[in-house]
């Protein structure tokens, strides 16, 4: 007899059910018990801004699964999931620091990749894409600069100047998460092409292959005194870089318009990873309140440990209700808050224009 399935306020696909339960088995089975062996990997100076070999063997053996690009709505190049589908499959990458690679849904490659396949000509798709896909390559994508609040896009001034058939790039970008990796071999590099026209289309983006002549990793920066090697968020100098006008994604000035694009997915994308991590820490903390004793008794039997585990699993049902219901709407009524015609796969089906809600 077939187990009933459990309640939910979300209406996840069978596929997306499906893919759920062989992620989560294969995180449990394959990537979690291969933490060590990257941790000293990553612990040796040796070693550290390079690859493991563990890490290859898992992608491929993943991408022979068939748990590959599962962020792709695109059903051709990807898994074929809304937003709504593929937020618990993201939960369950987060769990593990180096899962979302090992199923080629890891940043900056997955926001890339749909810009690539959304916004970017067959030509310019051709020398990227297909090995981006295939987790052959990786990718950054530089926006953030040191002498601008750049959460403000509109504030990007890097310069892309057009000589001729060519632009021409000079400046600083940092916080580009990827580019120290040895495999990174393509930046899309968001800066100013027309300074005089409206603000919002000022900036243009362009393909800037890594090893082009004036491209210099300056350093890699740190968050809390972690370099994250060997990916890193490095500053990268522009010293009168050439490219061809060919390298603009669309035409000029819809710079800030891609950005917005790239970023809506991927904002859900991280959340649901974190939410993974802190649903991680959370079972870590209940296995410490069973097995650590203090007076006498487990100390999950003492009222303040009660007390601090409910509030945590609150919490992080909270923000996983909510992202998943961000993800919802993002499905129904896209980035813009309005219905779409033809949605990806639309979880939730309206006729007003106003945010779609659980409960109705």
């Amino acid at each position: 007899m077939t187990e009933p399935r459990p309640a939910t306020l979300f209406p996840f696909s069978d596929r997306s059910r499906e893919l759920q339960a062989r992620v989560a088995a294969f995180v449990a089975d394959k990537v979690i018990p291969a933490e060590a062996e990257f941790a000293a990997h990553a612990a040796d100076p040796a070693t550290r801004w390079t690859i493991p070999a563990k890490l290859e063997a898992l992608k491929a053996e993943a991408r022979s699964a068939g748990l590959w690009n599962l962020f792709l709505p695109d059903a051709k190049l990807g898994a074929g999931l809304s937003n709504l589908d593929y937020a618990p499959i993201a939960e369950i990458t987060g769990r593990s620091l180096h899962a979302p690679e090992v199923f080629n849904c890891s940043a900056p490659d997955t926001g890339n990749m749909e810009v690539l396949a959304h916004f970017a000509t067959p030509e310019q798709q051709a020398p990227w894409l297909p090995k981006l896909l295939a987790g052959e390559i990786r990718s950054a994508f530089a926006m953030t600069e040191p002498d601008v609040a750049s959460s403000d896009a509109t504030n990007i001034a890097l310069p892309i100047v057009r000589e001729g058939d060519q632009y021409v790039i000079n400046g600083r970008k940092w916080w580009t998460t990827g580019a120290g990796d040895p495999r990174c071999r393509i930046l899309i590099v968001m800066g100013v092409t027309d300074p005089d026209a409206p603000v919002h289309r000022r900036q243009s983006m362009v393909l800037v292959p890594m090893d082009t002549p004036g491209v210099r990793v300056v350093r890699p920066l740190t968050v809390f005194g972690y370099d994250d090697a060997p990916h890193g968020h490095v500053e990268i100098e522009f010293d009168n870089v050439r490219v061809p006008v060919a390298n603009r994604l669309r035409e000029s000035g819809s710079g800030f318009e891609i950005a917005q694009a790239r970023l809506g997915p991927g904002r859900i994308h991280h959340c649901m990873r974190l939410i993974g991590l802190a649903q991680r820490a959370l079972e870590a903390m209940l296995e410490r309140a069973r097995s650590r004793e203090a007076f006498g008794r487990p100390i999950g039997q003492h009222g303040m440990a009660q007390e601090a585990i409910a509030l945590s699993r609150c919490e992080i049902e909270q923000a996983r209700l909510l992202t998943l219901q961000a993800a919802a709407a993002l499905d129904a009524f896209g980035l813009h808050g309005k219905k779409r015609v033809a949605p990806r796969r639309p979880a939730i089906r309206r006729e007003s224009s106003r945010p779609a809600t659980l409960l109705e």
